[in-house]
């Protein structure tokens, strides 16, 4: 007994090869046999008469055959006592991952156990998972044991299948199993069982029974499906006892072995061969391919979810940017195409180009139909494009309908296949539409007029040149011609309604609260209260101007931070600095850019210092240098020396005729107001004052602090500079600085070296200078192009405060300078920017009071 023993333990594998070898040439043999005698016509006519209804309950139906193989991963985290670790969603998908696959290549195999080790493996060693797996394996033929049992009633009681009772020995023998392995595991003192109680080896046990009962009933329901004419109870014992010899055959999936028995069988009830076929291949389509399609892509899914962790999401925002790109070409592609073909039909059903895009659009009959889809199709792929949350579902709506109408009138499985990968990607590309808010841009408003003015004027021009009368009198291409008045005016129709549904739809997209539009009089308290906490900038003062709107950036509810801006097109045109508390300023900027972006604003901060640009960099925007700021050292200022003679000898001139220089301060009362109303009209001219980056005279604006002011011997005020609240000590500098026709040359001068004087005694560190626009920029023969444009733009849009010279100026005075630049988002177009800044600052001084 010892030797037979050790014989076997040395040969086991040998003889299960040539077992299951045996067993293969057998069933290939036998299956080769009999599908000779098959007639595959009637195969293929058989495949081809099924319904879609019928297609679809199988689909679902095989799915749900599958489902109570899931208890066997409940059972297996049981016994791994990993209940907590894992969701009820993670062991349903990672179960219906390892069954699909493993029930074509068996569940104890080298299959099952990898992919439960890679699953569940988080907190239990392979030895613990292999374990467990073998407490499990041993009971999945309890099911088939017990309805070994119902075969054998079927067949002995109720008399179904006669013709089976040769096949008793295979139901008796494999009845005989589950008793058997249950008196073991319940009855015999072992500790390899220990933990497998009776209500989980139950519940194993009822999982395992229902699923071979829910397959066989599944296999029943095709033949119904299949309208075949059989008894259906007898194939219930059949199906058993071919489950029974696929097992012993020990083949994967009991593939062939099954097969050979059912068909075998099936025609000896009377279910002609090729019908047989037929009903065996279904089976294996939908209760074995299908699944294990799906299990195929959970499983690529949850290794994509892994890799995707694994290099921190670039993989999946890069997926969704390719979708959402995919889609967005398509919408345009086909929205211009079916447009094309409803304003020159000639021409796009000649064209060998065109032709080959025609396939993969939408198809419609009637043309005012075709031209309204078209631009309604165009309309949303401009909110898809966008990343419009609200385009979604209109967008969703029109390819559904585009589907169906094109499926009814064409009926192509091709194109809906097509068509349908379409509305996927519309479905997977759902997370990238995220914005509020649709907002035109410039560019944007370009393309779409091009498109649909466009399309308008020249289907006009094409009805014009239609009329009998032109016709008569001179030669036009054929593709011009219109196959008739009726057809033309139809589609003109469709274009003047779908102007009109563009309308609504973009009326609809561009509809929402959007904490960017709008104006409010700004708090000017709460401005002051940050300048005074953090300290302000050379620019912060112009928050008071009340033509700017204000963004606040808070920590629990405290204010830290603040941006002025002004919406332009889709872009909001940062003013200088942030100003308050510098050390919030990253997530302030981060805060600021999210929330802009989801109202479809892009941001452009104007006369920015380096710092901040290299910080704006690092987020993702370009820059590009607009000026310098002159900045004098105050300690270093004097009037000694060459340098400042000329300085020197103009300032004792006005102190020799009476000029007298001094500062007041706020609130001024009405007679001084007039007094520098006038001064500043007298400077003004003709001209009209702009705002935003420059004051304009306004009571509420230079009651805000203090003014320097000039008279004459007489007390006449001749000139005045407005002073910049900073927040400190450390820059001093002025905005509105004016003077009347009569001042005498110099004066500014003289204001400038009384505020270097006054600064000094007073305890500044620098005195601000402003910038001088366009110094360094785009001068170059190696800049780039748009810098060129944009120097361009900014030089001849800049038409009230000219720049020429403005650096020389200043450079009497200035110790230093410092770059300022526009930053604005990178890829986006810097022309359009330039043309939005240029705007802003050209706008009439209190146009949003």
């Amino acid at each position: 007994m010892q030797g037979i023993r050790r014989w076997w333990q040395q040969n086991e594998r040998i003889i299960q090869t040539i077992f299951m070898i045996s067993v293969v040439l057998f069933v290939i043999f036998a299956l080769g046999n009999f599908f000779k005698t098959v007639n595959w016509q009637q195969v293929g006519h058989g495949l081809a008469s099924l319904s879609p209804l019928s297609v679809a309950i199988m689909l679902v139906l095989g799915c749900l055959a599958v489902t109570p193989m899931l208890g066997y991963d409940f059972a297996l985290v049981h016994l791994l006592r990993q209940q907590k670790t894992y969701s009820p969603a993670y062991i349903l998908r990672s179960g219906w991952i390892t069954n699909t696959l493993t029930n074509i290549a068996g569940f104890g195999g080298l299959l099952g156990a990898t992919l439960r080790a890679y699953f569940y493996g988080k907190k239990s060693s392979k030895t613990q998972i292999l374990l467990a797996i073998s407490k499990i394996t041993i009971f999945l033929l309890s099911g088939l044991s017990v309805l070994c049992w119902l075969a054998l009633a079927l067949i002995f009681i109720f008399h179904s299948g006669n013709h089976l009772t040769r096949y008793s020995i295979w139901l008796i023998g494999g009845g005989c199993y589950f008793p058997l392995i249950f008196a073991i595991t319940q009855f015999h003192d072992s500790k390899l069982f220990h933990d497998l109680t009776l209500k989980l080896e139950l519940g194993i046990v009822a999982s395992s029974t229902l699923e071979w009962f829910f397959v066989a009933l599944f296999f029943i329901l095709i033949g119904v499906l299949m309208r075949v004419q059989t008894n259906f109870v007898a194939v219930l014992p059949m199906y058993i006892i071919a489950e029974i010899i696929g097992v012993v055959s020990m083949v994967p999936g009991a593939l062939g072995s099954f097969d050979f028995i059912m068909l075998m069988e099936l025609s000896l009830l009377g279910v002609p061969r090729s019908t047989a076929v037929v009903w065996l291949l279904l089976f294996r389509v939908f209760y074995y391919i299908v699944p294990v399609i799906i299990g195929g892509i959970l499983a690529l899914t949850e290794l994509g979810n892994r890799i995707n962790r694994h290099f921190n999401d670039l993989p999946r925002q890069g997926i969704h940017q390719l979708s959402h790109g995919l889609l967005t070409a398509f919408m345009y592609a086909s929205g211009i195409l079916i447009l094309l073909s409803a304003s020159l039909p000639d021409l796009t059903a000649s064209n060998k180009f065109l032709m080959h895009f025609y396939p993969f659009t939408f198809f419609f009959l009637h043309q005012l139909t075709t031209v309204l889809f078209a631009i309604a199709l165009l309309s949303c792929a401009r909110g898809i494009e966008s990343r419009l949350k609200k385009a979604y579902w209109p967008t969703l709506a029109l390819l559904l309908v585009g589907i169906i109408n094109t499926l009814w009138n064409l009926g192509t499985w091709g194109l809906t296949i097509y068509l349908t990968v379409v509305l996927l990607m519309v479905l997977f590309s759902r997370k990238t539409l995220y914005r509020e808010k649709f907002v035109y841009g410039i560019g944007k408003i370009i393309i779409d007029s091009t498109i649909f003015l466009g399309s308008l004027i020249v289907y006009t021009i094409i009805g014009i040149i239609n009329r009998s009368q032109y016709l008569a009198t001179h030669h036009i291409p054929a593709f011009l011609v219109f196959p008739g008045e009726k057809i033309w005016l139809s589609g003109l129709i469709g274009l003047l309604l779908g102007l009109l549904v563009m309308f609504v739809i973009m009326r609809y997209f561009t509809s929402a609260i959007d904490p960017f539009a709008g104006f409010d009089s700004v708090d000017t308290n709460r401005l002051r209260a940050i300048i005074d906490e953090f300290g302000g900038n050379e620019t912060s003062h112009l928050a008071f101007l009340n033509d700017k709107q204000i963004y606040y950036y808070q920590i629990d509810g405290h204010d830290q931070l603040f941006f002025m801006f002004r919406p332009k097109y889709d872009k909001l045109i940062i003013m200088g600095e942030p100003v308050g508390n510098q050390h919030y300023l990253r997530p302030a900027l981060r805060q600021l850019m999210e929330e802009a972006d989801r109202y479809g604003y892009q941001l452009v901060f104007y006369e920015v210092g380096a710092p901040t640009t290299m910080l704006l960099h690092e987020f993702g925007f370009d820059f590009l240098k607009t000026g310098e700021d002159g900045l004098v050292k105050l300690a270093d200022f004097t009037l000694a020396g060459k340098r400042q003679r000329s300085q020197r000898a103009l300032m004792h001139k006005f102190n020799r005729e009476g000029y007298q220089f001094s500062i007041v301060q706020p609130p001024f009362d009405h007679e001084l107001m007039n007094q520098m109303k006038a001064v500043s009209d007298d400077w003004l001219g003709q001209a009209v004052e702009k705002g935003f980056s420059l004051g304009f005279f306004s009571s509420a604006y230079l009651n805000q602090a203090p003014v320097a002011l000039v008279r004459n011997r007489e007390g006449q005020l001749v000139a005045f500079a407005s002073l910049m609240l900073t927040g400190g000590h450390k820059i001093l500098t002025i905005d509105l600085m004016r003077h009347s026709q009569a001042a005498p040359s110099g004066i500014m001068d003289k204001i400038f070296v009384s505020m270097f004087q006054y600064g000094q005694a007073h305890g500044y560190q620098f005195f601000d200078l402003g910038m001088a626009p366009l110094a360094n920029v785009g001068e170059s023969p190696f800049s780039f192009f748009e810098e060129k444009v944009a120097h361009f733009i900014y030089e001849y849009g800049y038409q009230l405060y000219g720049f020429r010279g403005l650096r020389h100026y200043k450079a009497k005075y200035a110790t230093s300078w410092q770059p300022r630049y526009i930053v604005y988002r990178r890829k986006s177009s810097l022309i359009s920017t330039m043309l939005a800044i240029v705007s802003v600052i050209n706008q009439r001084a209190g146009e949003q009071q």
